[in-house]
């Protein structure tokens, strides 16, 4: 079986090159696939796997996007491949998985926290336009066969806004390694990472990881975090974790709310899962997000989670149980939220969030990409589903 991932950008240690990567060892394993990455840049290895780049001359993201496409199709069709799946939204694969979700559904989303400038400025965006474009592409294509969802959020819009049938409609969420992420990490780094920004050991620590500070509700989160009173107990920290360019600005919130004493800006990290066994609390009141890594991450790490109903997170979420979700533009409810929660009560909600991670390990995850992979190579080659290939 020869297969072809598209990704413009392939980073080995990211979360959708990861999902592929398990199922494309556990074929290889039986001597049956090859995987060859077709992007216009990489970093790090995969398993084995040969590099095809695709890198035409552009200027701008839409130029970008589009010369990759055209760039993509024309390997993909000299290749031969059996099977060809793209993260990109490109119309020429026979599998596509919407791990960036789609973008209609998060354009309007956002019309919630922008004004009226924001909006037309939104609505006139070529990249927007292209982008939307190409989505309605792809979702018509005659040639793609199944859609890859990883929470039932996205394959409600997909079915909804673009009429796909659900029989190509694939559920598989994303997977987490348990061991690599486990509650035992706070004995090790909690009390070293908490010093190193200053927070007291018995603190409300409350942790959010993600890039895109506008689309992960990093201004919501500051405006609701400085609602939260001052309890008896001290104080609650907050720490905003990523890259952003408007990070400074998102500080100089932080100082206008008068939080910044307890808020926190470290930027990214490279050992994630240190920092979620120093925190008591996960938060990400994101204005769109399909299943973020992060979020598993973190309940792997037994922490609760606080989210938005715009994340597909939120639908494995029992309020009160592992967490609460909210509408992401809702400041009042997310406080609310915030103020709810002490330390004691994260601990005993953070032991039901592992429960509810170890429900999604990486072998689960990439045994179902597998069993998709066999049933559209059989059906290509009309032979029953059980056939090696």
């Amino acid at each position: 079986m020869k297969i072809a991932l598209i990704r413009q950008r392939y980073n080995a240690f990211g979360g959708a090159e990861r999902f592929v990567e398990r199922a494309v060892q556990a074929l290889a394993a039986e001597g049956s696939t090859g995987l060859t990455l077709l992007a216009r840049s990489w970093s790090g290895e995969a398993g084995g796997a040969e590099f095809l780049r695709c890198d035409p001359f552009f200027i701008g993201r839409t130029w970008r996007d589009w010369s990759f496409a055209r760039a993509a199709c024309r390997a993909a069709a000299k290749g031969d491949f059996d099977l060809v799946q793209s993260h990109e939204r490109i119309a020429c694969c026979d599998i596509y998985r919407a791990g960036d979700g789609v973008h209609a559904q998060w354009l309007e989303n956002r019309t919630h926290v922008l004004g009226p400038v924001g909006r037309l400025a939104q609505r006139l965006s070529p990249w927007h336009r292209h982008t939307l474009a190409a989505e309605r592409r792809l979702f018509a294509s005659s040639r793609l066969k199944a859609v890859i969802c990883n929470s039932r959020m996205v394959a409600n819009e997909v079915r909804r806004l673009f009429g796909v049938d659900e029989a190509r409609v694939e559920l598989i969420y994303n997977g987490v390694d348990l061991e690599r992420f486990h509650p035992r990490l706070k004995d090790e780094f909690r009390s070293t990472l908490r010093a190193r920004l200053g927070i007291p050991a018995d603190a409300m620590m409350f942790l959010m990881v993600g890039s895109g500070f506008e689309r992960k509700g990093v201004p919501a989160l500051l405006e609701a975090f400085a609602r939260v009173p001052v309890g008896v107990d001290g104080a609650a920290h907050l720490v905003v974790m990523g890259a952003d360019r408007r990070a400074v600005a998102m500080q100089v919130r932080a100082e206008a709310l008068g939080i910044a004493a307890r808020t926190h800006f470290p930027g990214p990290q490279r050992d994630v899962a240190a920092w979620y066994s120093a925190a008591d609390c996960f938060v990400l009141p994101t204005l769109y997000d399909p299943f973020p890594n992060a979020a598993l991450e973190a309940m792997a790490c037994g922490l609760p989670v606080i989210t938005s109903r715009q994340c597909g997170t939120a639908e494995l979420i029992e309020a009160g149980r592992e967490g609460w979700a909210c509408d992401a533009w809702d400041i009042e409810a997310l406080a609310g939220h915030l103020a709810a929660l002490d330390v004691d009560q994260a601990r005993h909600m953070g032991r039901a969030a592992r429960v509810l991670a170890e429900r999604f390990p990486l072998d689960a995850m990439a045994a179902q990409l597998v069993a998709l992979y066999r049933r559209l190579l059989a059906a290509k080659r009309g032979r029953a589903p059980g056939i090696s290939a």
